[in-house]
């Protein structure tokens, strides 16, 4: 088992360099304005241009306008295009073909009914897995606030495709959750932060040395 990392949330270099250096898969730009991990295009297209050819980029999308999309893409040209709103699989086919990028789109979990939705989306390179925003905060982020769900959801339940785990994932924590869901990847953000939208250097070289932990000693 090699279980691929992605860093979510970049918006400096030294950030970004700490998820080089440690071997991420993927980094994530977000382009959600309420989220305080947004970036700005000048600013993604910088980093994007330092990470490219050293691991996939991704750009992160809310329930996005075609005109929103061509603002960014063709300038950031991302690896990846991350879809974590409400979009349906013919609004996921209408965006690759905009784009022409594959896509990974996030599914909310809460129940195992949850995971079932992922089936509809036959048409995505990956699923990402993350959990329900906390139905007590008002106008909650889609992703990124830090809560788990019950992995034991996704146990024996979604071993016939590729999916990334998201959700609450930490240094101390990831190593358990890879040995209970087995997934092809692992994604953070909130779990590598000294505070919203700060990335901590330190929290993501531990975070990909636990993965990489995890990938030695399955």
């Amino acid at each position: 088992m090699n279980v691929e990392t992605k860093i979510c949330g970049i918006k400096s270099e030294d950030a970004l360099n700490a998820a080089l250096a440690g071997g991420a898969d993927y980094i994530g730009l977000v382009f959600y304005p309420p989220s305080p991990r947004y970036l700005d295009t000048d600013t993604a297209s910088q980093l994007a241009e330092l990470a490219r050819g050293k691991t996939n980029i991704t750009c992160l999308f809310v329930d996005p306008t075609d005109e929103y999309l061509m603002e960014i893409v063709p300038k950031v040209q991302p690896d990846y295009i991350q879809l974590h709103g409400k979009e349906t699989p013919d609004r996921v086919a209408a965006i690759k073909s905009i784009t022409n990028k594959p896509v990974i789109k996030a599914i909310a979990v809460e129940k195992p009914q949850d995971v079932a939705l992922a089936d509809a989306y036959d048409n995505v390179e990956l699923i990402l897995f993350d959990s329900k925003p906390d139905p007590n905060i008002v106008d909650p982020l889609p992703g990124g606030n830090g809560l788990a769900f019950d992995w034991k959801t996704l146990e024996n339940q979604y071993q016939n495709r590729k999916f990334m785990l998201s959700g609450g994932l930490n240094p101390d924590n990831v190593q358990a959750a890879i040995a209970l869901t087995k997934p092809s990847a692992v994604d953070v953000s909130s779990g590598v932060e000294s505070s919203p939208g700060v990335k901590d250097c330190k929290l993501i070289e531990q975070f990909l040395i636990n993965v990489q932990a995890a990938n030695l000693n399955p």
